[in-house]
């Protein structure tokens, strides 16, 4: 797999105390999942390629833990879904391409897995599937159909729904990415993009999600908005 990214050795240390070798486990898990067992090349190297992009230093919450809590979303939800190994393939790829700075990041993610699925065997169809969840994570707006991209999705939001603690560092490290913004400019952005949330009909497309986190989400959305309201001191 061609990459311009660092070996893992020479990574950031972000994600905390995560388990490489079980996350190694769990990539090649989906991925067999989805070519067959035994199929295509060594699955380590592209394991290893993505583990190195989400541990790139200038992350602060698309890190190795805000990926093993998607994939651990996806395994809550998995019933709810119609291919679960490509909905995880997709969690794995979803914020591979991360830069804080540029609004792109969603396609680029998305093109990665266009490449680098057939490479490592995947089916053509499976492989644009991934790279359509992928996409769909832009607008986390999944018609009433897709059931994968309704377990994508919920799987994503679902740090909406921590608990007060949980959320003000989800919150503190989202603000942390974005150092590089003046306050008042952050303040406008995310409150744009809490509206935007709050403005959705349903947050979580699952049943589950709506059972389950539905509410908690909306009341923190709605409480970190209230504190960026004008008067208000800006996100830490």
């Amino acid at each position: 797999m061609t990459t311009e990214t660092p070996p893992i050795e020479r990574a950031g240390e972000n994600e905390g105390m995560a388990d490489l070798d079980a996350l190694r486990a769990r990539f090649v898990r989906a991925l067999d999942g989805a070519r067959g067992p035994g199929t295509g090349p060594d699955p380590v190297p592209y394991a290893d390629n993505l583990l190195a992009r989400w541990r790139e230093p200038h992350r602060r919450y698309h890190t190795l833990a805000h990926l093993t809590a998607v994939l651990d979303r996806v395994d809550e939800l998995e019933r709810y879904a119609d291919d679960p190994d490509v909905v995880r393939l997709a969690a794995w790829f979803h914020d591979a391409v991360y830069l804080p700075e540029r609004s792109e990041n969603e396609e680029r993610s998305a093109r990665l897995a266009e490449r680098a699925l057939p490479e490592a065997g995947v089916p053509a169809d499976k492989a644009a599937e991934v790279a359509r969840l992928v996409r769909l994570t832009v607008s986390h707006d999944p018609a009433d159909d897709d059931r994968d991209g309704q377990v994508l999705c919920d799987a994503d939001l679902a740090v909406l729904a921590s608990p007060p603690s949980a959320y003000a560092a989800y919150t503190a490290a989202v603000r942390e990415e974005y150092h590089f913004v003046p306050n008042d400019a952050f303040r406008e952005g995310r409150s744009a993009v809490l509206r935007q949330l709050l403005g959705l009909p349903r947050l979580f497309r699952t049943p589950y999600g709506q059972r389950e986190w539905e509410a908690t989400a909306r009341y923190n959305l709605g409480a970190e908005l209230e504190m960026l309201s004008p008067g208000e001191s800006p996100a830490p």
